[in-house]
């Protein structure tokens, strides 16, 4: 079959594409590979690309063979690892007691090389067409589009986003975790993301080729409303949601009412954007899982920001802090809107190199920070004037961001406090989690920055916007000095003093990949938790047969201090994944064992 001039079906495990010219083929999807056996029969002489469109196996199953004959692989990148690190994948992917449901268990059985990611939401030349991706979650997270134009016709090629008129291929992809209904609500927005760009021609990867793209889009948006309605007891106006995703705080102060933490905008009469924090946009609920292909960063917003409030670029986006949903859609910004990064010091770090830390909610990428600023001092962008402040609380690598905005003074405090509600009451939760490097005092010193500022309006990363009076101010004194008290109450500080982290070392970096044989540096901090300076000694524990230069360092270090001791590691010549090493902890005559820990993959 050839649905356009140049652009053949050849039906496999799954409906591949051969886009051809000059004699050379761009593949769309690749099946179990026999479309090689036929490049002949559409006029091409070889492979010079294979996009993919999704991760499942019925799509791929025979991609070693395009790797052997030669052509390049390209991949959508929030599922890479399902194709060059599959084989981990397999290794980690709970199968006991699991709650996520996702199809990431249809994937390649081996892992297969690839050249690259596929570039969302920008048009790159492969082969001699010069191809649109577009993402499209739905069948799944990390599902991609490809838009062509051929003859004055714009064909989408739309893995298995739909199937024909009113169907999908698998309603049982759609579940992505326990009981919801995430793909179907990303599906019907992903409907809409193809629908705006007006394909005259639809070609999934199951199913015969759709001339009729919007009847066809409308009625499965019908129908899987009404799906989606059947398990609720209101109906979901998903349209509204997706053309109008802000709350108008101030004439020049948005909040995005759909992104997962949320983010604000604030809007220069210039044209300009500067977003806080810009996590999970247009969120449909976060499925289960943690690995890669978990989380899809989007950006669906942006269109109505153009359109409704007169932004013709997005020029910064500054963090609150360095968690994951604060931070997933800063590359993307960087990559399809040029957006530059702002970030405080302490939190830039983080951002840029988190295999150093042991935290939690880091993402999966370095994100590299455009301009480092310093907190204390204001920042000037167009007619505004931001200043950050150390927060630390809810995490030591935080910031509030202070700044005036149509004559209201406005604080953002990322997820330092919370709102939760209990039956019958509404209480202010301080939202501290030890992990995140909780110190007791954190929550005093962080009401008494908001009494210094005295803002008008807090905004936060996923609470309502609140309006700031004395009372509060108040409540939150109290309430940081009474969490500070329970925490001297119950711990023997005037013993041993580890803070509320309750640990004495930190190993830096924490992720640590190398050759056999190849040496690497370490770092320990290790803190004095005694009142009087003594002497703090550090054992760094590796693998047999590995050798640590110096193998233990000592100094003199002041009461409740923190002194940073560096070694070299040399790891034996075998492979290995995840080798622990440890940095065991004495303070004077006191051992305190091995409190930190890295770990390391020798490749």
């Amino acid at each position: 079959m050839r649905p356009a001039d140049g652009v053949h079906l050849f039906r496999d495990t799954c409906n591949v594409y051969v886009l051809v010219r000059d004699r050379d083929a761009v593949l769309i999807d690749f099946g179990e590979g026999a479309v090689l056996d036929h490049l002949a029969d559409f006029g091409a002489d070889r492979v010079t690309d294979v996009l993919v469109t999704h991760h499942h196996r019925d799509q791929v199953q025979g991609l070693h063979r395009a790797v052997a004959h030669g052509a390049r692989i390209w991949v959508p990148p929030v599922e890479r690892d399902l194709f060059d690190k599959v084989d981990a994948h397999w290794q980690q992917r709970p199968i006991h007691n699991y709650y996520d449901l996702r199809q990431d268990r249809f994937s390649l059985l081996e892992p297969v090389p690839v050249t690259g990611t596929v570039p969302e939401y920008r048009t790159r030349r492969f082969g001699g067409f010069d191809i649109t991706t577009v993402p499209t979650p739905g069948h799944t997270l990390g599902s991609v589009s490809y838009l062509v134009d051929v003859d004055g016709r714009r064909l989408a090629f739309t893995g298995d986003l739909i199937h024909s008129a009113g169907k999908v291929w698998s309603l049982a992809a759609t579940q992505w975790s326990y009981t919801a209904l995430e793909g179907v609500k990303a599906t019907v927005f992903s409907l809409y993301e193809l629908g705006a760009r007006a394909p005259d021609l639809v070609l999934p990867s199951h199913g015969d080729p759709i001339d009729e793209p919007r009847a066809a889009f409308d009625l499965l948006e019908r129908r899987l409303r009404a799906y989606h309605d059947s398990r609720h007891d209101r109906p979901w106006d998903a349209r509204g949601q997706w053309e109008h995703p802000f709350e108008r705080l101030t004439p020049h102060l948005l909040r995005n009412t759909t992104s997962f933490a949320t983010s604000y905008v604030l809007l220069s009469d210039t044209g300009g954007a500067l977003l806080i924090d810009f996590g999970l946009d247009m969120i449909v609920n976060l499925p289960t899982g943690d690995d890669r292909s978990s989380r899809r960063p989007w950006l669906p917003s942006l269109g109505p920001l153009r359109r409704d409030f007169g932004v013709d670029r997005v020029e910064v986006a500054i963090p609150t802090h360095y968690h994951d949903d604060h931070v997933a859609g800063f590359n993307l910004l960087r990559e399809v809107e040029g957006t530059q990064v702002w970030s405080a010091g302490a939190v830039a770090d983080v951002l840029a190199t988190p295999s150093r830390y042991d935290l939690p909610c880091l993402w999966y990428d370095p994100i590299p920070v455009d301009r480092v600023l310093e907190t204390g001092r204001p920042v000037r962008w167009h007619e505004y004037e931001l200043t950050l402040y150390p927060l630390p609380g809810h995490t030591l690598y935080a910031v509030a961001i202070a700044f005036d905005v149509d004559g209201q003074r406005v604080v953002a405090t990322g997820d330092q406090q919370t709102t939760t509600w209990q039956p019958g009451e509404r209480a202010e939760v301080l939202n501290l989690q030890y992990k995140n490097r909780f110190r007791i005092d954190d929550f005093t010193r962080s009401a008494a920055l908001y009494r210094k500022l005295r803002p008008e309006l807090m905004i936060s990363g996923h609470w309502e916007p609140r309006r700031v009076d004395d009372a509060y101010l108040d409540l939150l004194e109290e309430k940081g000095a009474e969490l500070a008290r329970i925490h001297r109450e119950l711990l023997p500080l005037s013993d041993v003093d580890f803070d509320a982290e309750g640990v004495g070392a930190w190993l830096r970096p924490y992720q640590v990949t190398t050759g056999p044989g190849v040496p690497f540096g370490v770092e320990v901090e290790a803190r004095n938790p005694f009142a009087d300076a003594d002497e703090v000694t550090i054992a760094l524990v590796v693998p047999a047969g590995w050798r640590a230069e110096p193998a233990t360092a000592t100094a003199e270090v002041p009461g409740r201090a923190t002194e940073t001791f560096e070694f070299t590691v040399t790891p034996t010549g075998t492979a290995c994944r995840r080798a622990r090493i440890g940095a065991d902890l004495t303070v004077g005559a006191t051992r305190f064992g091995q409190h930190a820990e890295a770990l390391v993959d020798v490749r």
